[in-house]
């Protein structure tokens, strides 16, 4: 379970005695308290055995969820999330994401990659994943349509996250409006120093001594989003470019799959333009 709301008196005393009513045994209990804001948040993992179906158990909640004013949501743990990856041409954060889901560290279904490129499909193959090649004009109306064929794709393999493995593409607000905190996404830390062509190479010549990556959720601002996960490493001075790039890659891949995880496993609740995590 998830949830946030208001704060108040004894409200975790409600959620606890809810789960005690139907035969439930709390295995991790995280809270916080934005105080603020004034606001509750609130990640629970718990386990009933002999107890009511699922459905029956978010109904019974319900009316309590409406008293407390709260935005919750309760999920099987062990279920699969079924995850779509983009792609562009860069290979690195797929390769990683693949052989984390092939090693069943992550616990996701990959229904369907959808591309703007076809250079990686040969990768696709290699895993038996569906394929799928969109190309995206660079602007117009052919673009919207472009995005909208991707949307009915995701919604066709009952998409219920999305993953831009380095996808060198801007959303449509209209698309991140509808999937709003179910698309994750990263970004260089060099951003918005060294933004544009070669950034790392700029970066270089201005001697920065740290780089890193910022894994967040994608909104109509570009690179806006909550931030999920942020990693990063310091820099030497005998580091040349190629050495940057080599590192920022290295960030990239851990930042999505640290961020990618903390969203499976129901870790983020997002007030606001914050994303509280409860970490593993």
């Amino acid at each position: 379970m998830t949830l946030d709301s208001p704060d108040g008196i004894g409200l975790l005393a409600r959620i606890t005695n809810f789960v005690a009513s139907q035969r439930g045994n709390f295995i991790e209990v995280n809270q916080f308290t934005d105080t603020i804001s004034n606001w509750f948040l609130a990640r629970f993992a718990f386990e009933i055995e002999g107890g009511a179906p699922l459905e029956e158990i978010r109904t019974a909640f319900a009316p309590l969820a409406r008293d407390m004013n709260a935005r919750w949501s309760i999920r099987e743990g062990g279920r699969p999330l079924r995850t779509i990856l983009l792609v562009s041409k860069e290979d690195h954060c797929l390769a990683d994401l693949l052989w984390r889901w092939r090693s069943r560290e992550l616990n996701i279904e990959i229904p369907l990659v959808i591309a703007n490129h076809e250079d990686l499909g040969d990768i696709i193959a290699k895993e038996g994943i569906p394929f799928l090649h969109i190309p995206i004009p660079t602007e117009g109306t052919a673009r919207d349509q472009a995005f909208r064929k991707m949307n009915d794709a995701i919604r066709d393999v009952s998409g219920e996250l999305t993953v831009l493995c380095r996808y060198m593409q801007i959303l449509p607000s209209w698309y991140c409006a509808e999937h709003q905190n179910r698309i994750i996404n990263i970004h260089h830390s060099l951003l918005p120093a060294f933004a544009g062509a070669d950034p790392y190479k700029r970066a270089y010549d201005r001697g920065v001594k740290l780089i890193g990556a910022t894994c967040h959720y994608a909104t109509g601002e570009l690179d806006a989003g909550p931030i999920i996960h942020q990693e990063v490493l310091r820099v030497e001075h005998f580091h040349t470019p190629v050495d940057l790039r080599r590192l920022g890659r290295d960030c990239e891949k851990l930042a999505l799959a640290r961020g990618v995880r903390l969203h499976v496993e129901d870790r983020v609740v997002v007030h606001e333009s914050r994303a509280i995590v409860f970490g593993d």
